[in-house]
């Protein structure tokens, strides 16, 4: 039996025909992540000026990372990493809340948002060089309950998500890109491993 429906003329006919958009928005995000790509294409061509490259080596370095890495987030999320979020593993903060020399020497150099999510029972205290810390999602929480902490430790210091880049050690912690939406995801000792 072929289904029929009323349109807006007041006819009968099959469902919407060939370039009918079927009700979906492509002014929205994914529209407009189209339009930027295609504009930047054309503007820039198939490789990046070395200028561009160079100023991105630059900001690489100032953030702790590896080009590779800074680069494939770039080009993932279409804009730059303004913070970094590391958990407390990360940070070699397991029985102390005290961040190992040699990680905290890095992160004093780092020039972006330097922030920290504690795992319990430490202290949601920021202890240099840190900008800020909070507490971290439990174990226990469900994924709702997860993307609400996470967002809260981003957002309400005026945080883009998608600008943020997670520092973790545990699949648990990898879990939380996808939950908060963040630029993405590396472990701690390929962060701290990286030469700069």
């Amino acid at each position: 039996m072929k289904r029929t429906h009323l349109n807006g003329a007041g006819l009968t006919g099959a469902g919407p025909g060939i370039g009918h958009n079927s009700g979906q928005d492509f002014n929205g995000y994914t529209g407009r992540l189209h339009q930027w790509r295609r504009a930047r294409k054309d503007l820039l061509g198939p490789t990046l000026p070395l200028p561009i490259i160079r100023m991105r080596i630059k900001r690489a370095a100032a953030l702790g990372l590896d080009y590779g890495t800074y680069a494939s987030v770039r080009a993932t999320t279409g804009r730059d990493i303004v913070a970094l979020l590391f958990s407390s593993n990360a940070l070699g903060m397991i029985r102390a809340a005290e961040i190992e020399a040699a990680r905290a020497a890095k992160l004093a150099l780092v020039e972006a948002a330097r922030g920290a999510l504690m795992h319990a029972p430490l202290s949601p205290d920021a202890v240099a060089p840190l900008d800020w810390a909070a507490r971290a999602p439990r174990f226990t929480d469900n994924w709702t309950e997860m993307r609400a902490t996470l967002r809260r430790s981003v957002t309400d210091r005026g945080l883009p998500a998608d600008a943020v880049l997670i520092v973790g050690e545990t699949a648990f912690e990898a879990s939380w890109c996808a939950a908060l939406r963040a630029a993405g995801y590396i472990s701690g000792d390929r962060y701290f491993g990286a030469t700069s």
